[in-house]
């Protein structure tokens, strides 16, 4: 079990520090400018607990690091392993009591290709987007995370990995939360994971995910940069989305991949009777035909409170072999971690505790009645407030 809840601390992370911020902070306290190079490389790449383990820097230096900053924002972790060890899932608890999820996915070495070390980050605690097929989608909002609570989740795995001769590879941005309604943080995260003097990751192996966030996505095409777009679209038909037609979301996402010359990332997942008909597979191929863009097939985490299902394998086959028939390139994911409940938000649901059984019934009629309605065709009337959304409700 995590530790208790501490009380809120006021120092900023100083993993979301900009160098030039703290090299000045560094410069009216009379420090020379290597000091810069030596806490980050303390900071980013060493194993040190707090300032104070920082044995190059002075004990006046440390102690006025310690008092002005946070050397980590992840105030306790509890992990829980699945798939032999392939799977970690972390559950973190942030200084203020706010709970939020990593999971580090280990792919070992095959023929023609290296090994994998894949972290998927938070970057809110709780998601607005309320998504009725993700664990997330039920706790509500709770605030965005700040740019060290996003980066110190990475800080943290890079460490693990670090103690086992292992190094990072991947960073998504597909944990709890929307990254497009965090914005600016995660810019700033990104810029910090990518930078060789802090994380030095290389953008291309950087993803950023969005539920079709359209004017995140084109802020994202005006700024140019490298790293992958992946967009949760979960529907081709605008009968099964709201707020936005699915015309609109893919148009951004194609000036995206024409601006930048990346590949778009489709995450599609899988809801059995739902969104996997032959209908839905013509649908998507004609949507996305001849498109810079790759689909990955993810079939549906149980979650707990909703009265759908993943679609079967042979359904989830027969519905790439159609996208594939036309040439868009398919993959179909296999979920991992599903004993320690390692889907988006789901430890952290679990720890959040049962909701009311009147509550509970009330979002499954509600679910089955819109779900209904969306497969009549018919456009739920009072659509959720943001984005992308399968039967009614907003949904990654």
């Amino acid at each position: 079990m995590l530790d208790p809840v501490p009380r809120t601390d006021a120092r900023p992370g100083l993993s979301g520090i900009a160098p030039d911020q703290l090299a000045a902070w560094l410069a009216d306290r009379g420090e020379p400018l290597y000091r810069t190079r030596q806490i980050a490389e303390a900071l980013w790449h060493g194993d040190a607990a707090a300032a104070g383990d920082v044995a190059p820097l002075p004990a006046m230096l440390r102690d006025a690091l310690d008092a002005s900053f946070r050397w980590d924002t992840l105030a306790a972790t509890e992990f829980t392993q699945a798939d032999e060890g392939l799977t970690e899932k972390a559950l973190h608890r942030l200084g203020d009591g706010a709970l939020i999820e990593s999971v580090l996915m280990h792919y070992p070495a095959r023929p023609g290709r290296r090994e994998r070390h894949t972290l998927c980050i938070s970057s809110q605690a709780g998601c607005a987007v309320g998504c009725p097929f993700c664990a997330t989608g039920e706790l509500g909002f709770a605030r965005d995370l700040e740019t060290a609570e996003i980066v110190d989740q990475v800080r943290q795995a890079g460490r693990r990995l670090a103690a086992q001769a292992r190094r990072l590879t991947n960073v998504v941005f597909m944990g709890m939360g929307e990254p497009l309604l965090n914005l600016d943080r995660v810019l700033a995260a990104v810029e910090a994971l990518n930078d060789p003097g802090r994380f030095g990751l290389g953008a291309r192996r950087i993803t950023i995910s969005t539920s079709g966030v359209v004017p995140g996505i084109r802020r994202l095409t005006a700024l140019g940069p490298q790293f992958t777009l992946a967009v949760s679209l979960h529907a081709a038909r605008d009968a099964l989305l709201i707020r936005r037609p699915v015309a609109e979301v893919v148009a951004a996402a194609r000036e995206h991949a024409g601006a930048t010359g990346r590949r778009i990332s489709y995450e599609y997942t899988m809801i059995g009777g739902i969104n996997d008909t032959p209908t839905d597979a013509d649908a998507l191929a004609q949507l996305l035909r001849g498109d810079h863009a790759h689909i990955n097939l993810i079939p549906m985490n149980a979650v707990a409170h909703t009265p759908w299902q993943a679609s079967p394998m042979p359904v989830i086959e027969q519905f790439a072999g159609r996208l594939r028939e036309v040439g868009i390139a398919t993959t179909i994911r296999r979920n991992r971690g599903a004993e320690v409940g390692a889907a988006c938000g789901q430890l952290a649901a679990r720890a959040a505790g049962e909701p009311p059984a009147a509550t509970v019934a009330r979002r499954r009629e509600r679910l089955v009645r819109e779900s209904a309605a969306a497969l009549r065709g018919e456009r739920t009337p009072d659509p959720a407030p943001v984005a992308v959304a399968v039967a009614g409700a907003g949904e990654r």
